[in-house]
């Protein structure tokens, strides 16, 4: 999942109740644009479920080069095979998670707004780090809310990736893309937009367009 001017990192929802229904819906997201990682993030799910999720559409993105990775779990994470895991700062510290997934895994951070911590996890071996919530978000609870300038400065100093998550969608995504972020992390945005998953993805990939645009001029 190398970094480029901005790509899509798909969350799936909290819940898969219909999975091959799911799987339909994302492999039409898939085709739809530029995604560069899936993170299966079904909180409070029993690792039969988990597993489940993972054996059924980890072939679906890895097929179409998306790198598929597990939230929370650095020990399912190895055992099902992903690619990586993306770890919470009350999670595994990266530092044991670097040693049950591997030198090859990708492990991402989760940072909040706080560039302190940001710095700790890129010291650490994080393969890349998150901030947000950028926007109001139902998928999860947030207190912070960092401002598009915590990804400038971070596009300025520093040298792994950077994600954006929390409520963003087609119609705050530019912003976000032009502000520095390397991947925008969207969930509702898109399996809960009204004309479907795959028009989210185009849309999103049209303002990411824009957004990387305008910072390429310096707008």
């Amino acid at each position: 999942m190398a970094a480029s001017p901005c790509r899509l990192y798909l969350i799936t929802p909290p819940r898969l109740d219909d999975l091959a229904g799911f799987g339909r819906s994302l492999a039409h997201a898939l085709d739809a644009g530029d995604v560069a990682a899936l993170q299966v993030r079904l909180k409070d799910q029993p690792d039969e479920v988990v597993a489940a999720a993972v054996d059924a559409l980890m072939p679906l993105a890895q097929a179409r080069g998306v790198a598929v990775i597990l939230n929370d779990r650095p020990d399912l994470a190895a055992r099902l095979g992903c690619d990586g895991v993306h770890i919470g700062q009350e999670d595994m510290p990266l530092a044991e998670a670097r040693k049950v997934m591997g030198p090859e895994a990708m492990i991402g951070v989760t940072c909040h707004d706080s560039l302190h911590l940001a710095m700790e996890a890129a010291e650490d071996g994080a393969d890349y780090v998150a901030f947000g919530a950028f926007f109001p978000t139902a998928t999860k609870a947030t207190t912070a809310r960092p401002s598009p300038e915590l990804l400038t400065g971070w596009q300025a100093d520093m040298i792994i990736p950077c994600v954006a998550i929390g409520g963003i969608t087609a119609d705050n995504a530019r912003g976000l893309a032009q502000a520095g972020a390397d991947f925008l992390a969207v969930s509702a945005g898109v399996w809960s937009h009204a004309d479907g998953p795959a028009v989210a993805v185009k849309a999103l990939g049209v303002k990411i367009a824009a957004g990387v645009a305008a910072r390429a001029l310096g707008d």
